[in-house]
């Protein structure tokens, strides 16, 4: 007798999964830590709003996948916790939380402008997509309008870049901070690191 091992499969999908057995699919199919596997699967309403986040990913990854389980984990169940409210009530759709990654993802907007867009979307329901336009959140990754703000911060501060040719690196991070607020959090931050390591590499010389 021939077993039709697709159909075997559909009819394992259409059986409702243990927690257990979640988390350990978590942690397979997806590759997300045990740790992050363990919280998803307390409540099946949190399980399934992050497996609808991941079904709306255009690329389905680890990095993706990573960053579904840490907005899923801190942002979304913070809400639900503080504000008490039934999954079935939270304003933001897996759908849009979804797209939301997407723009992380393509480099469309920061880490840190994504905190501003989900706010946004709490309040309004809109699309991130929408959010983004409106409000004209989309990331710089123009290198030498980037260039332009690195420059004037390191002109700004020539006391911290003495400081950090003196061998306190942990002044970098200074640098970072002051370029991502004169681009008011725009600024791609891959570039942002880049242009200033380079820059004070040459000034060593």
């Amino acid at each position: 007798m021939l077993v039709d091992e697709k159909w075997i499969s559909e009819v394992r999908k259409s059986l409702t999964e243990l927690p257990t057995e979640r988390r350990d699919r978590f942690v397979q199919e997806y590759k997300i830590p045990r740790y992050d596997a363990d919280i998803l699967t307390t409540e099946k309403e949190l399980a399934d709003f992050f497996e609808g986040t991941i079904q709306n990913l255009k690329t389905k990854n680890e990095e993706n996948y990573k960053l579904a389980s840490n907005w899923t984990m801190g942002d979304v169940l913070r809400v639900v916790n503080n504000e008490k409210i039934p999954f079935s009530d939270f304003p933001v759709s897996p759908t849009h939380l979804g797209e939301m990654i997407n723009l992380i993802a393509d480099g469309t907007i920061s880490g840190k402008i994504a905190k501003d867009v989900f706010e946004e979307m709490l309040k309004t329901k809109e699309s991130p997509k929408a959010i983004v336009e409106k409000k004209g959140l989309v990331q710089v990754s123009d290198a030498g309008a980037i260039e332009k703000i690195v420059d004037e911060v390191l002109a700004s501060n020539k006391d911290q870049i003495e400081k950090y040719l003196s061998g306190k690196a942990q002044v970098f991070g200074f640098f970072v901070g002051e370029t991502m607020k004169a681009s008011k959090g725009k600024a791609n931050p891959k570039i942002v690191n880049e242009l200033l390591r380079k820059k004070l590499d040459e000034m060593k010389k």
